[in-house]
């Protein structure tokens, strides 16, 4: 059940995350979530709904993991999840370690632990 609980939560994440950059990117407060101006989110948000949709599958990915009890799948999604935190961390912002990869971390370590 733990294990499922901290899937589901990074899956909650993600799709806030799609939520973000696929329809609020060009509002105040996606602008102010990722500190961008006006004039750049509108100049990015083809680029942003792109990243948004990516989040979206790898939420959806999640979830099928967790609703096929599946946790091969889980592992395999929070891996995912990993390396897209950590690359964009060291790309695009520090943030991204503590909101995506860190979590990510945590939950991938529950779910080696509990299965």
């Amino acid at each position: 059940m733990l294990s499922n609980v901290v899937v589901l939560l990074i899956a909650a994440i993600h799709l806030y995350i799609l939520i973000l950059e696929m329809f609020l990117w060009q509002k105040p407060t996606g602008r102010r979530v990722f500190a961008t101006t006006a004039e750049f989110a509108a100049a990015t948000r083809i680029l942003a709904a792109n990243q948004g949709l990516y989040n979206g599958f790898l939420a959806a990915g999640l979830v099928w993991g967790v609703w096929r009890a599946d946790p091969a799948v889980q592992v395999f999604f929070l891996g995912c999840v990993l390396v897209a935190g950590v690359f964009g961390g060291l790309t695009a912002s520090r943030k991204i370690l503590r909101v995506q990869a860190l979590p990510a971390l945590v939950a991938l370590l529950i779910v080696i632990w509990v299965h």
